[in-house]
């Protein structure tokens, strides 16, 4: 017996919390935009930093990309005039998961422009 331990497991134990569970997101957009897929890239980000976390998406007016973070609104795209960066996202999920407080993204990368 050489006393290894076996492989280590990235899943929480019993009890333990993954990361980002107990936050909740919603993606507000634009459907007739197209910003649906932006909503699906973004989500899938997510997803993939944060297994456990909730995120739903809903309608929204028209050129809307609106996130909120447990009920508070930390990005606006008819505010911010584009899309949040996956980064400033992250880690307003983490400052969430952490229990600190948010602060609204204003970073925004323009929309695609087809000339």
């Amino acid at each position: 017996m050489s006393g290894d331990a076996g492989p280590v497991s990235a899943a929480p134990h019993p009890g333990e919390l993954e990361p980002g569970s107990g936050v909740r997101i919603v993606v507000e957009y634009c459907e007739p935009c197209g910003f649906e897929a932006t909503y699906l890239e973004l989500a899938s980000a997510v997803k993939e930093q944060y297994p456990g976390i909730e995120i739903e998406s809903r309608l929204g007016g028209t050129g809307a990309f609106e996130i909120e973070i447990n009920g508070q609104l930390v990005f606006s795209k008819l505010e911010n005039g584009g899309f949040p960066y996956e980064k400033d996202l992250i880690e307003a999920i983490r400052r969430a998961s952490n229990g600190e407080p948010l602060e609204k993204i204003t970073n925004s990368r323009p929309p695609c422009v087809i000339l």
